[in-house]
């Protein structure tokens, strides 16, 4: 299966059937709306790098810092974000092909693998990772990602082929909710050229 050009919609059945499919409508530059939430009073620990990043980094780059709400509640940010991807084709049999992802203005890239057996691993620094992956029939995928302490299961899918929504939801081990987000993402599609015959 061949990558999309930047900025054009992908020549593939809608919704997304099969891993490959979802993988290459991912491509492309994504402008991004994230809200998160802290779902448990108190200071939430930090989550480990290696389960953080490849649940986020499918999508997004995260800023850190977000934004405050108005009335000046530190548990609920919004962030604003783009990110650039694009699909890898499968490196070896076995594998379904993956994504990197990178912020416009340069950064840190990030790599995302998947093979057909239902698991990823990820490329992402400071720490590698990895979990597990299952595409529904609805055609949303669900990646998760399980830690001693904590388990990250992310959601992702498609309204239309430009429209694309996450939600991601933290649970501690001993299953009590710990953050939340949810984001909506706008893909950037180039305008076709003009034609350059008039108008008759």
């Amino acid at each position: 299966m061949t990558a999309p050009p930047a900025g054009s919609i992908p020549q593939a059945p809608f919704p997304p059937q099969d891993i490959a499919s979802f993988l290459t409508f991912c491509a492309g530059e994504w402008l991004a709306l994230r809200s998160c939430f802290e779902l448990e009073s108190g200071q939430s620990p930090p989550m480990p790098a290696s389960l953080a990043e490849p649940a986020k980094s499918i999508a997004l780059a995260r800023d850190d810092a977000g934004e405050a709400t108005a009335d000046g509640d530190a548990w609920h940010s919004s962030e604003r974000a783009e990110l650039l991807v694009a699909y890898l084709e499968p490196a070896a049999s076995g594998e379904a092909g993956g994504l990197r992802l990178r912020p416009p203005g340069g950064g840190a890239v990030r790599e995302l693998h998947f093979s057909h057996d239902g698991t990823f691993r990820s490329q992402a620094a400071p720490e590698p990772g990895g979990g597990d992956w299952q595409l529904w029939p609805d055609g949303s995928l669900e990646l998760t990602v399980r830690g001693a302490s904590v388990i990250v299961r992310e959601r992702i899918w498609f309204t239309k082929p430009n429209l694309r929504l996450r939600s991601t939801v933290e649970n501690r081990a001993d299953g009590t909710p710990g953050r939340a987000s949810f984001s909506s993402e706008i893909r950037r599609v180039s305008r076709p050229a003009a034609s350059a015959e008039p108008a008759r």
